[in-house]
């Protein structure tokens, strides 16, 4: 009998995706759906990343492969152009272009750890590294953080606790997807000494670095002294410029056995994106007022969306200081019982809205049941709208 295999059968379904044929179903009645599931925002593309793309493809005959580290023109220009700038002082040859952020986590993942080894992550994590993990015959350990402690990080000692033979490295999203959780610099400068103790690799998402709404600045991964080695950066042209589509990140890391390893990888898949990077050239043409709007739009649109779930009876979430997503502590007995509801029953003159739910943000059995991660990606009336239809739901749902 034709079967598909037992890994693809057993495949995680994607949190953040899988109720979306519940979503086009509302939509293709007529249904008017408010996405808060999806870090997608809005906000318009710098015009210096969309002018590169037509300008580069004025006359073109065809599309050619590039390097498969990526357009070496791109690959220079991200490091003069933004790292440097930023103050993270980094070679052309300790970063690669990636297929989003996606591709360099899964890479990141693949080079620090090998099947039946560990990584350790601190939960709520981005959903999609229990994906690749699966894939991989990685185990996650979780170190767990909680919604009324404001996701602190817990002591290192909890980090201590799971360390075993087959640890291989430390996984964390700084500002965290889903929790918008920003790691202090105390709190990475614990982590990479943990690290560099245990032989670790710490390996941090920054794909939100430019999301961070306290006066502090932004300590890197990169930052840690002693950790030049055990540490290896996710990054993506993404959120920052919100060019989703176009499909580039980067994985850096001043080692350069990771490097090599991770040039091998991208050599399987050919080559990135070639409009993308195109795309991620001209972005970086992007002037500071750019970020200095949409840095204040998010913090209007966090504020609006934390302060009215807050004022919902029996909701709690925590105020997130980086990235546009907050955890939100509900009051049902099952999130992703809720979100479906919500879009196949719930309706308020016609409208409705989308959610996350959490469970799959959490590893350890039973956390994040009742929570939802709400994205705060939409213009402030339409956000404010979007929590009344929560509050409403809630309380006829229960």
């Amino acid at each position: 009998m034709l079967k598909v295999s037992a890994r693809a059968q057993e495949m995680p379904a994607s949190a953040i995706r899988k109720l979306v044929p519940y979503a086009e179903a509302a939509e293709a009645a007529g249904v008017k759906v408010y996405h808060l599931n999806v870090g997608a925002p809005d906000i318009q593309s710098p015009a210096c990343a969309t002018k590169a793309v037509s300008e580069r493809c004025a006359g073109m005959h065809h599309l050619s492969y590039t390097h498969s580290a990526g357009l070496k023109e791109l690959r220079t220009a991200m490091v003069e152009k933004y790292y440097r700038k930023i103050g993270l002082d980094i070679d052309v040859s300790q970063l690669l272009v990636t297929v989003g952020g996606s591709e360099a986590f899964a890479a990141a993942m693949q080079i620090a750890a090998g099947p039946g080894e560990e990584i350790i992550v601190v939960e709520p994590y981005y959903t999609n590294y229990q994906t690749y993990a699966f894939l991989n015959g990685i185990t996650l350990k979780a170190v767990h953080s909680d919604i009324r402690e404001g996701f602190r990080v817990p002591e290192i000692s909890e980090f201590e606790r799971l360390v075993s033979p087959s640890t291989r490295a430390v996984l964390i999203s700084n500002p965290c997807n889903p929790s918008g959780k920003l790691f202090t610099r105390e709190e990475m400068l614990a982590i990479g000494d943990f690290c560099r103790r245990n032989d670790l690799f710490l390996i941090c998402d920054e794909v939100y670095r430019e999301f961070c709404y306290t006066d502090e600045p932004y300590f890197s991964a990169l930052e840690i002294p002693g950790c030049e080695r055990n540490v290896i950066i996710v990054d993506s042209v993404s959120k920052r410029y919100n060019l989703c589509g176009a499909r580039i990140g980067c994985i850096i890391s001043r080692n350069e056995e990771v490097m090599a390893c991770a040039l091998k990888y991208a050599q399987a898949r050919l080559c990135p994106p070639v409009l993308g990077q195109y795309a991620a050239i001209g972005a970086l043409d992007t002037p500071a007022s750019y970020f200095k709007e949409v840095r204040e739009e998010y913090i209007r649109r966090r504020d609006c969306a934390v302060d009215a779930l807050n004022a919902m009876p029996g909701v709690f979430s925590p105020v997130p200081y980086g990235a546009f997503y907050t955890v939100a502590e509900l009051p049902v007995d099952d999130a992703g019982d809720f979100a479906k509801w919500l879009l196949t029953d719930f309706r308020r003159n016609n409208e409705t809205l989308m959610i996350t739910p959490a469970a799959s943000f959490y590893k350890t059995p039973g956390a994040g049941r009742n929570h939802a991660r709400i994205a705060y990606v939409l213009e402030v009336p339409q956000l404010r709208r979007a929590m009344e239809l929560l509050a409403e739901a809630l309380t006829e749902y229960n």
